[in-house]
């Protein structure tokens, strides 16, 4: 098979299509034909020699796909070959095959065609494992995400929505902030031009939000605090804006707050499972109905994943860019 390797870390030329060995399924896993793949974050760091794969995981880049099984390894039970799946990965997903554990399989929702169900495994999994299940996001409060027109920002937005909770969100531009009012967010912070402290106080009167989902990091980290509400719960998913920052504990303790981080492709498998058992229980009947959807900015072939790596790059782009096979 074809799959893009990284022979030296470097810029999206490092990308390379190459042939390389087909994978096997192993215990408890199936072999899945890739129809498409997605580009994350994750993916380009991996790139630049800062990400590696777990031990064991495919070494190609990709930390999800679309596709049909093609084979079934000892142990599986419940999938069949042919069955159209998407699937959370360590790695992988840019190749033409990859050998999945079962568990973190997904069937693609009703409605969703094959090669946009590779938008959906990552940012479901990331941002319903995180907002709702760490951080306990309710109806009636609200949520602060930055990062809004990202690939997570778009989900978390429409998520959030759909359980009744008001949204804020964070982006750059008023193009980008207008596809957030689209998909649902209530609180709109361009935050080249605004403080998203003072935006999100006025918003609440003064109370804050009660869940912030942040992919920036040590930059924001006191501002975060700033912003969070009493009770309030920090989900910190994204080190963008650095790794080391100050933490007031004293304003942490008075507003009886928590902050958590968390990474999705290190996880024990029977974590990620019990993570997408709980997407395909809570989010995909609301994807099946159109209540959720995935959005897509771009789709690329996977031999000319350097460009999407660069257009990920410019920031230029609105919620998920794919490889298709």
């Amino acid at each position: 098979m074809h799959a893009i390797t990284i022979e030296q870390p470097g810029g999206p030329e490092a990308l390379v299509w190459a042939e390389v060995p087909d994978p096997v399924a192993g215990e408890g896993e199936v072999l899945v034909e890739v129809a498409a793949s997605a580009v994350n974050r994750a993916d380009i760091l991996q790139r630049q020699g800062f990400y590696d794969p777990p031990p064991g995981s495919s070494r190609h880049p990709g930390l999800e796909c679309s596709g049909r099984i093609v084979a079934i390894g000892p142990g599986v039970s419940g999938w069949a070959v042919g069955d159209e799946v998407c699937a959370l990965l360590a790695g992988g997903g840019y190749a033409e095959r990859v050998a999945v554990p079962a568990g973190q399989l997904l069937p693609v929702p009703q409605g969703v065609d094959l090669v946009t169900a590779a938008a959906l495994p990552e940012v479901v999994c990331t941002v319903w494992s995180n907002i709702f299940m760490i951080a306990q996001l309710r109806p009636g409060e609200t949520v602060l995400v930055h990062g809004g027109s990202s690939g997570i920002g778009t989900m978390a937005i429409q998520l959030a929505k759909a359980i009744g909770a008001k949204v804020a969100v964070t982006a750059g531009g008023p193009e980008k902030l207008a596809r957030c009012r689209e998909l649902g967010a209530d609180v709109l912070i361009d935050y080249r031009e605004q403080d998203f402290v003072a935006e999100l106080r006025a918003a609440t009167d003064g109370a804050g939000a009660d869940v912030i989902l942040d992919i920036v990091g040590a930059k924001y980290l006191g501002r975060n605090l700033d912003a969070l509400a009493v009770n309030g719960r920090l989900a910190v998913i994204g080190l963008q804006g650095g790794v080391k920052g100050e933490l007031n504990l004293g304003a942490l303790l008075a507003k009886r707050a928590a902050i958590t981080a968390t990474s999705l492709r290190a996880r024990p498998l029977g974590e990620k499972a019990a993570i997408v058992a709980a997407v395909r229980e809570h989010v995909w009947p609301l994807v099946s109905t159109g209540r959720v959807a995935p959005v897509v900015h771009a789709a690329f072939p996977m031999r000319d994943a350097a460009e999407a790596h660069r257009v990920m790059e410019s920031s230029s782009h609105v919620g998920k860019l794919l490889l298709t096979v």
